[in-house]
Formats: structure tokens, sequence, C-alpha cells
């Protein structure tokens, strides 16, 4: 498929936005292309669905393998929880307005009237078939350098975020240097509708009730009932030093 003067255009000045250079432009232009261009309107082009699928895999194993050789002491949850918010549609949406994949897009005249171009989905999905679209086109690294650049701090910010909140962890690795036993947590009971339940659970030190804390799930409720937990062991210091 040949593409017109002005489209190459387009995307050649958006080339160096990603810092990468196609040698197939047609790949950038249908990770520019939206489902409703082609369905909505009848148009012979090949939409971003594929290309996406794709890029959110390589995106995946890229992050995972950053957090991996970067974070050699973050434990599988967190490295997972951190994952999940570099990658999640917020932050692809951000990379998108950076990039301003948004005025690069091919969208039905429904999808553009009715704000597609600045839709969080939409752009989220075409950042990930940009990634697709680099990794056919050269290779894995230059699919990692892509990512890398466009979000290394927002997985460092990622992870900050999600160390600081783990205090499952925290109160575990403190109890190990105590020698006091393993942590171990009891859903104390729920309330509230199916649909907007509230967790209660509390932290049992070496069989000895601690925190309690509740949340919007059991994890949540667990994390509350161990920095409670942390707390009180703090305090329990604090007397003995006293």
């Amino acid at each position: 498929m040949e593409l017109e003067f002005l489209r190459i255009k387009e995307l050649q000045k958006l080339e160096g936005r990603l810092g990468y250079t196609f040698g197939d432009l047609t790949l950038l232009d249908a990770a520019l292309t939206h489902t409703s261009y082609v369905k909505g309107d009848g148009k012979a082009h090949e939409h971003n669905e594929r290309l996406e699928f794709l890029g959110d895999a390589v995106l995946e194993l890229c992050v995972s393998e950053y957090l991996y050789r970067n974070y050699p002491r973050l434990n599988e949850g967190i490295m997972t929880r951190a994952r999940a918010a570099s990658v999640c549609e917020a932050a692809l949406h951000q990379v998108a307005l950076q990039l301003g994949l948004g005025e690069c897009l091919h969208l039905s005249r429904g999808e553009e009237h009715s704000g597609g171009r600045s839709k969080p989905s939409i752009l989220a999905d075409a950042v990930e078939a940009v990634i697709g679209a680099i990794f056919l086109d050269g290779n894995m690294e230059a699919a990692r350098a892509f990512i890398l650049r466009m979000t290394e701090r927002q997985i460092q910010a990622a992870v900050k975020d999600v160390n600081a909140k783990d205090y499952k962890t925290k109160l575990q690795e403190h109890i190990q240097k105590l020698h006091k036993g393993n942590v171990t947590y009891a859903l104390l009971g729920t309330s509230g509708p199916d649909h907007q339940k509230t967790f209660y659970m509390q932290a049992i030190v070496a069989g000895e009730p601690m925190g309690m804390g509740q949340g919007g799930s059991k994890q949540e409720a667990g994390q509350a009932a161990a920095r409670e937990t942390l707390e009180l062991l703090g305090q329990q210091e604090e007397k003995q030093k006293g």
C-alpha cells in the first residue's frame, strides 16, 4: 500500500519525536489506524489491533526485564504491581500525549466528532501498536530503547510508590529481624453490598493478634493491618528503650 505524500511527511515528523526511523512507514501508518477508520468508513486499510496485541506483549516483557535487572531486591508481588502501574492505560496515555499521537491517528468521521483523538483508551492502544510496529520494523533492541526512553521515569516512580505502600513485606522483614516467628492475616468480617464490600483484616504475629485494617479488598485491608502492626511494634520498642 502506497502512502500519500502528506501522510509520509506527517509520519516522518512523528519519527523525529519517536526517536526511530522506519524502514517501512506503512507499519507506522497501520499502528495509527483505528478500527473505526476501516470498519466505519469501509476503507481498504490495515487497522492497529494486531499490532497493539504484539506491542502489549513486547512492552510487558521489556518493563519486566527492566524491573528484574535494576531492582534485584524487589519481590515478585512488588514487581507485578509496579509493572501494572507502568503499562496501564493512564501511563500510556501520558506517553501518547508527549508524542502527539492523537494528531496522527486515522479515525472514522464519527469517532473524530466524538473526541477520539483525545480518548485515553484509543491513545494508549496506539502507543502499544507503535511499539509493535517498531519491533517488527527493527528488532527487540529498537523496541526496548523506545520503551525505556518513554517510560523509564514512570517505572521508577511506580516502584517508589508501590514499595512505599507494601507494608506487608516491611512487616515480614521486621518480624524476621526480631525473630518473632511468622505473620498471618485473619479475615474478621465484611460489610456492605457485594459490589462495594469492605473487608476487615487483622495481622497475627507469632499467634498474637496485632493491628487491624480495612479496605475494599482483602489485599488492601491486609496492607492496612500490616501498617498498624508496624506502628504498634514501633511503640513497643520505644517503651522498651525507655
